[in-house]
């Protein structure tokens, strides 16, 4: 599923209300979800998180896990996605914390390095999933690829958790 506008029906097919605490793409996924007519109901809320401050006061991100891992780690990117979707009235979130450029990040980062995270609930479980993706172009275009990417990919986690299984048939 490519377009933003088959991404926001399938949210509103599927009754998905989506968290997202952004990091690099600084509230494009939410941004991109707004613009087709409708998609706020698919839509609780959008974190824009850059700072390790921020990471941790609105998503209890702990500093002993940024200083371990990197803020672009994934283990910072679960727990992002972690504190989006425990924090807020959501049932779907997804995260990211990366490298959009022009320099490199620390430890000798490319830019366009980008970890994300995805979290999905259903009942009282909820299934996370993490990643580490390089995207390729100039800084804008790494943040457009991330946001894109992570659409594409809460969908198809959706689908990994409930198994096809499509809560508005039945």
């Amino acid at each position: 599923m490519d377009r933003i506008e088959d991404i926001a029906n399938f949210l509103l097919r599927n009754e998905i209300k989506l968290a997202s605490a952004e990091s690099c793409t600084a509230g494009l996924i939410v941004s991109e979800l707004a613009r087709v007519p409708g998609s706020g109901q698919a839509i609780d809320c959008g974190l824009a998180v850059y700072s390790p401050q921020a990471k941790n006061r609105y998503l209890d991100v702990d500093y002993e896990l940024i200083d371990e891992h990197g803020l672009t780690s994934e283990a910072v990117a679960d727990a992002m996605v972690a504190g989006a979707i425990d924090n807020n009235d959501a049932n779907a979130a997804v995260a990211n914390t990366g490298i959009a450029g022009p320099a490199p990040g620390p430890n000798g980062l490319p830019p366009g390095t980008v970890c994300m995270a995805w979290a999905i609930r259903r009942g009282d479980t909820i299934h996370r999933f993490t990643e580490t993706r390089y995207f390729e172009g100039e800084r804008n275009d790494v943040r457009r690829g991330a946001a894109h990417y992570g659409l594409q990919r809460l969908v198809f986690y959706f689908d990994e958790v409930f198994s096809g299984h499509n809560p508005s048939a039945a």
